[in-house]
Formats: C-alpha cells, structure tokens, sequence
C-alpha cells in the first residue's frame, strides 16, 4: 500500500496538480447537489448526498497532501466522514423502509407530515 508522500509522487509524474483533484470534487459535489435539490425519490436523494461527501472527501485529501504530504490529518478526516456517512445511510435506509411500509411510496411530495 501506497503511502500518502508516494502517492503525491505518483500524481506529479502525472502531472496531475491540486487543482485537478478540486475540479474533480466541484463536480462531483455539484451533481450531488443538483440531485438533492432536483430528486424526488429519497433513495436518490441519500445517494446524492453520499456523493456530495466524498467530494468533501477528496478535498481533504488533495489538500493535505498539496499542503503536507507527510502528516495524514486529512486522510482521518476523510475516515471519520466515512464513517458518518455509513451511519447516515444506515439511518436513512432504515428510515426509507419505515415510510414505505406505512405509504408504500418513496416519494418526497407524498411525505407532508411526519405522522401518518
């Protein structure tokens, strides 16, 4: 396994810059965005936001490996997202099957208040 100086070794070679890896993740974290704000299915909507965190992701770690490459604070910053973001989808799937079993629908617009 790759170390997190190597990789930023690896990715000069390339020529892959910083700049790159915050394109990368200003798209991922717009199309996450454009589907929460435009989805009506909740599914949809939870893998939306799942995307939009690891964009966040990615910025950590292309910014700690621009900034330092020996000290690995934001590859636990990107660990500890992932794991929030497990627990979210956790949570949400849970929450998802709950509402489909009393409305049998995941649609956003049928869901108007929170008892049914």
């Amino acid at each position: 396994m790759m170390m997190s100086a190597e990789v930023a070794e690896v990715a000069a070679v390339a020529g892959l810059t910083v700049h790159h890896y915050l394109g990368v993740a200003t798209i991922l974290f717009g199309l996450g965005f454009a589907g929460v704000v435009s989805s009506r299915h909740l599914i949809r909507t939870l893998m939306c936001v799942e995307l939009m965190l690891n964009a966040v992701n990615l910025v950590f770690v292309a910014i700690n490996n621009h900034v330092n490459p020996s000290d690995l604070s934001g590859q636990v910053f990107a660990i500890f997202i992932l794991t929030i973001s497990a627990a979210e989808a956790a949570v949400g799937l849970a929450i998802v099957l709950a509402l489909f079993k009393n409305t049998a629908s995941v649609d956003v617009e049928d869901f108007s208040r929170l008892k049914w």
